[in-house]
């Protein structure tokens, strides 16, 4: 294991630049307090922000080699994307079925979506009526390696691009089903691009007996697939929405969407927008931007940082209920959000207000 630490120096520029205009946009943007959250990473055993570890070969940072982005690149970057008055809400589109017995599809879509919408606060968030796989017209197969079904993942993009409305920043595909980019991969948690403000993004290995022998989703060897014939997605197995589930996924979804914003992988501190090769390093990021990434966000989105930081809290203490009603044989109940794995994260959102508002 090693760790990625770099100087004072290099942090400071990387966050503020040397460029005149864009350290008076520093100082006029954020007050004093907020400019001390933010360069609060500059001890080296700072209470939160921290250096990167590279745990083996197989992270991402050294199975891809990036161009590194600082504040600077992030806002000369000609194609980047910044919300407008007219394209400023984020549009989710529900592919394939969601929830098991305890949660349902609607609930858990819900939820993401006020995720979001405290996430990149200040921006609008709409659910698009979910659809089912056959609605897509895309090409399907049985991973070798896993025998799960998966879905492809360039034909779904090519479907929400036909679908994106007209006041749209970005529409992103969501699903629990599993995703490959052409026959060559194994699979991607998810895809996006830039330049068409559209992604795709899958949750299905978030399941922890997702590698199991024993996984519920895996396929027989003698099942036979015929494309077109989308009846095989009828009944797939759909895993039970755990908190840890719902953590992961809120992590994807917003890190993701982030590279629409024009937010490339994070090389600098520990971040919600590292890339990951696999579930383990994943797990590592935290849930949250740091402070390099979180300017380059409220550049784009121009939220105030103490009233962001409060609506994620809020997201995490809303007594933990969903405002739907769940009914189970004509008895109806409500359904306790799943929050447990966010607690170490509520811990952290106070931390930084504490600083934020004294």
């Amino acid at each position: 294991m090693r760790t990625i630490q770099y100087s004072v120096q290099d942090l400071k520029k990387a966050l503020i630049s040397e460029r005149e205009d864009l350290c008076k946009l520093y100082q006029r943007t954020f007050s004093s307090r907020e400019r001390h959250l933010l360069e609060n990473f500059f001890p080296p055993d700072s209470p939160l922000f921290k250096f990167i570890t590279i745990h083996s070969s197989s992270d991402w940072i050294p199975s891809h080699p990036e161009a590194i982005q600082d504040f600077e690149k992030f806002y000369t970057n000609p194609y980047r994307s910044t919300p407008t008055v007219g394209k400023n809400t984020i549009y989710v589109q529900p592919i394939g079925s969601f929830g098991d017995s305890a949660v349902s599809t609607a609930e858990y879509i819900q939820w993401l979506k006020e995720y979001c919408e405290a996430y990149y606060y200040g921006l609008h968030v709409k659910i698009l009526d979910p659809v089912p796989v056959s609605d897509t017209s895309c090409t399907f197969r049985v991973n070798d390696h896993t025998q799960n079904l998966q879905i492809h993942a360039g034909d779904l993009l090519r479907y929400l691009k036909k679908k994106k409305p007209r006041d749209a920043f970005c529409t992103v595909g969501i699903t629990l089903i599993d995703l490959y980019p052409q026959e060559s991969w194994n699979f991607i948690f998810g895809q996006a691009s830039l330049t068409e403000g559209i992604g795709i993004f899958s949750f299905a290995r978030y399941d922890n007996d997702f590698y199991s022998s024993t996984y519920k989703g895996r396929l027989k060897k003698s099942q036979k697939l015929t494309q077109g014939d989308y009846s095989i997605f009828q009944n797939h197995y759909t895993p039970p929405v755990t908190s840890i589930l719902l953590l992961r996924s809120c992590g994807t979804l917003t890190h993701e969407i982030g590279h629409i914003f024009g937010i490339q992988h994070c090389q600098w501190l520990q971040c919600v927008m590292q890339g990951s090769n696999h579930l383990e390093e994943s797990d590592r990021r935290p849930f949250d931007l740091c402070p390099i990434c979180l300017r380059k966000l409220q550049c784009a989105a121009g939220f105030n940082l103490a009233e962001r930081y409060k609506a994620l809290l809020s997201w995490i203490d809303k007594s933990s209920f969903s405002s739907d009603l769940h009914t189970v044989s004509g008895a109806q109940f409500h359904i306790q959000r799943p929050v447990e794995a966010f607690m170490e994260s509520r811990e952290w959102l106070l931390k930084c207000l504490q600083i934020l508002e004294g």
